[in-house]
């Protein structure tokens, strides 16, 4: 019976993040006291893009959000987690990858985040 529950209590905070994810044009899972989710934060916000940002330590909900957030980046830290338009974008990495690699503001202005 628990690992039932268990397994149903993931699934039901993945199909949260999922929805969440979808519902702005940039999402960002945080911690609020995650010095690496400013960074990313502050990054969005001085490209001129006003993410939508859920901090999982001030959810009631947060820690399963946290661990299918891990889960869908292959077990690696679960925050700071970047979608946008929906898609997957990543941790930090990858994130400051595509920003580096020219990627990032394309994405953007493709997801209507960024209108320049």
């Amino acid at each position: 019976m628990y690992s039932k529950r268990r397994s149903s209590s993931s699934s039901d905070a993945l199909e949260r993040v999922v929805r969440l994810a979808s519902g702005s044009a940039v999402v960002i899972f945080s911690s609020s006291s995650c010095c690496m989710c400013h960074a990313v934060k502050r990054l969005f916000c001085e490209l001129g893009v006003s993410p939508m940002v859920y901090e999982l330590d001030q959810d009631p909900n947060g820690k399963g959000m946290e661990r299918a957030l891990s889960k869908l980046l292959g077990n690696s830290p679960a925050v700071p987690v970047v979608f946008i338009g929906g898609e997957l974008i990543g941790s930090m990495d990858r994130v400051m990858a595509s920003h580096i690699n020219g990627t990032l503001v394309p994405l953007l202005k493709e997801a209507g985040a960024l209108w320049l």
